[in-house]
C-alpha cells in the first residue's frame, strides 16, 4: 500500500508532490534542490555546497523512516551543467564511503528554480 513520508528536516514539497513515497520496502525521493528545510534556495552557493544540501534532504527523508545512505539502490542526478560534474562528484563522494548506489547523472535544459542540481534516489527499507 503506498504511503507517504515527510519530515520538517527536509524542504516542504513546493508542488503537487510528496518528499517520498513508499510501499513499506522500497523508498523513492522526489527531487532535491538544494533548499533548507526552512526553504532558502542555496542557489548561489558552489556546486559541491549545493550538492551536499540536496543529499543532506535525502538523508532526512531517509532518516524519517529510519533508513541511512546505505540503503539507496539508485541515484539520478540532474546536472544544469555537465561541466559541473567533477565538482558535483567530488562532494557526491563525500556521502557514499564503500558500495556505493548504482548511479545517473546527466546535464539536463535548466534545473527548477536556477539551482546547479536536482537529486533523486530510491532506497530499500528492509
Amino acid at each position: 500500500m503506498k504511503r507517504t513520508i515527510h519530515t520538517d528536516d527536509a524542504p516542504e514539497a513546493v508542488g503537487a508532490y510528496s518528499q517520498a513515497t513508499t510501499d513499506g520496502d522500497v523508498l523513492f525521493t522526489a527531487g532535491q534542490l538544494p533548499m533548507t528545510a526552512d526553504g532558502e534556495l542555496l542557489d548561489d552557493a558552489s556546486v559541491a555546497d549545493q550538492t551536499r544540501r540536496c543529499l543532506e534532504n535525502v538523508e532526512a527523508i531517509l532518516e524519517a523512516e529510519d533508513a541511512s545512505m546505505a540503503d539507496v539502490l539508485k541515484m539520478t542526478i540532474f546536472l544544469n551543467d555537465i561541466d559541473d560534474f567533477e565538482e558535483f562528484n567530488e562532494a557526491y563522494g563525500e556521502f557514499f564511503d564503500e558500495e556505493p548506489p548504482a548511479r545517473s547523472a546527466l546535464e539536463v535544459g535548466e534545473v527548477p528554480k536556477g539551482a546547479a542540481l536536482e537529486v533523486e534516489a530510491i532506497a530499500t527499507l528492509e
